[in-house]
C-alpha cells in the first residue's frame, strides 16, 4: 500500500472526514482491521483564512509548497490536499515536488462524466466560484458550469466560513443552500458539486432534486485507489 500524505486543517472538520472515509474504505477493501497508510500535516486554518481573505495568494502559495514537501520528506508517496479553495497553487505545488498530487477536480470530474452529466452547478467558497483555477479545470473535462448569482454565492461563503469550518450546522443554512440549489437546477444545472469540503457537513441528498457530488467523498476514494493502485 502507498502511503497518503494529506495536507489538512482547511478546515479540520472537513480533514477528519477525509481520515474517516480513507481508513472506512481501506478496511471494506482489504478487510479485518486494516486502515489506509498515511501522514497528515495540519495548518492553522486561522492564519490560512486571514490570508486568503487579505489576498496574500503568495504566502499561502509558499506554505502549501512547504506543507507538500514536508509529506515528500516524510515519505508519502502521493499527496492529497484535503480542501477545494487551495487547489488555487495546486500547479506549483505539484511542480514543486518529486511525488505527484491528486488533484481534487479530476475524479470529481469522472464521476460527473461516467454520469453522463455536461452542466454542473457548482457551490463552494467565493475563491472556488468566482476564480477560474477550478471552474477552467471543470470545463477541461468538457463540463459546462453554472454558480449561483452574486448574492446567493455571498451566502454560500459566509456559512462556510462563518459556520461550517467551526462545525456549526444549522437549519436555517440548510434551507439557504436548498434554495440556492433550487435556482441552480432552474438554470439548468443537472447535478451540484459540493465544491468545497464542509458542504458535506450541511448539505444532504433530499435538499436537492438533482443528485449531489461531493468532493470530499470523491477525492478521499481517489486517494485509497492510488494507495492500493
Amino acid at each position: 500500500m502507498r502511503t497518503i500524505g494529506l495536507i489538512g486543517g482547511m478546515s479540520w472538520e472537513s480533514s477528519a472526514e477525509y481520515y474517516r472515509i480513507i481508513n472506512r474504505e481501506a478496511q471494506r477493501r482489504l478487510g479485518g482491521v486494516h486502515s489506509a497508510r498515511s501522514l497528515m500535516l495540519s495548518v492553522d486554518f486561522g492564519e490560512i483564512e486571514k490570508l486568503q481573505h487579505d489576498g496574500d495568494w503568495e504566502s499561502l502559495t509558499a506554505e502549501m509548497i512547504e506543507a507538500a514537501r514536508a509529506l515528500e520528506r516524510g515519505g508519502a508517496d502521493f499527496i492529497v490536499l484535503c480542501t477545494n479553495t487551495m487547489h488555487r497553487m495546486a500547479d506549483e505545488m505539484a511542480a514543486s515536488v518529486a511525488i505527484p498530487l491528486l488533484h481534487i477536480v479530476d475524479p470529481t470530474a469522472a464521476a460527473l462524466k461516467s454520469a453522463g452529466v455536461a452542466r454542473v452547478g457548482l457551490l463552494g467558497t467565493a475563491f472556488t466560484m468566482e476564480q477560474d483555477f477550478y471552474r477552467g479545470r471543470l470545463a477541461g473535462h468538457g463540463l459546462q458550469v453554472l454558480v449561483p448569482e452574486a448574492g446567493d454565492r455571498a451566502t454560500v461563503h459566509r456559512i462556510i466560513y462563518e459556520e461550517l469550518v467551526k462545525g456549526e450546522v444549522r437549519e436555517p443554512s440548510r434551507t439557504a443552500y436548498r434554495e440556492i440549489i433550487a435556482r441552480l437546477i432552474e438554470a439548468g444545472a443537472e447535478t451540484i458539486i459540493l465544491g468545497c469540503t464542509e458542504i458535506m457537513l450541511l448539505v444532504r441528498e433530499e435538499d436537492s432534486a438533482v443528485p449531489l457530488f461531493d468532493t470530499t467523498t470523491l477525492h478521499a476514494l481517489a486517494a485509497v485507489d492510488k494507495a492500493l493502485a
